[in-house]
């Protein structure tokens, strides 16, 4: 059973843990280096200033962690986000995801954001499965905008409206 909570600066090296092997082993992430806790850190700081990020905690430590940031820069975006969430190796399958992502959706209506965008990179069947287990629903693929391990990697964004009575003509 784990319990989720708001994270903290504190938490950095357990979500630089999880992140790495993102980074060293997967396309899931363009980053390309690992991050370091000091930076990470700088990272929940600097999100949580505004925007959720949150964690899957057990007495293993974190299992995973969602967060949302800001879409586009124009104001005209404001109330629109892109979410993340990454899970630790062995809490995969565990029942984590979906709760955790669950409260992340939650916290940003409560903040009254409108949209959440999730960036997928492609083929990655499992987060595309859960996204849309979700309520996303897929509205752009690209082709080739993202290289890593020497290889073209197609980009999917799929899209959650928050708050569907807020739309035009509703």
């Amino acid at each position: 059973m784990s319990t989720i909570r708001a994270a903290i600066e504190a938490d950095a090296p357990g979500i630089c843990a999880i992140y790495k092997g993102y980074v060293l082993d997967t396309t899931v992430t363009f980053e390309n280096a690992t991050v370091g806790a000091a930076e990470m850190a700088g990272r929940v700081r600097e999100v949580t200033a505004g925007y959720p990020w949150l964690v899957a905690c057990s007495e293993r430590g974190i299992l995973g962690y969602a967060y949302a940031t800001r879409w586009r820069s124009r104001g005209a975006y404001d109330r629109t986000v892109e979410s993340t969430i990454y899970l630790r190796a062995d809490a995969i399958g565990s029942g984590t995801a979906l709760p955790l992502y669950g409260a992340l959706l939650a916290a940003l209506r409560e903040r009254s954001f409108h949209a959440v965008v999730g960036c997928i990179a492609l083929p990655n069947p499992a987060s595309v499965a859960f996204h849309e287990k979700c309520g996303f629903r897929k509205v752009a693929h690209f082709a080739e905008v993202g290289r890593k391990f020497g290889r073209w990697v197609d980009v999917g964004f799929w899209e959650l409206l928050l708050d569907p009575a807020d739309r035009p003509g509703s």
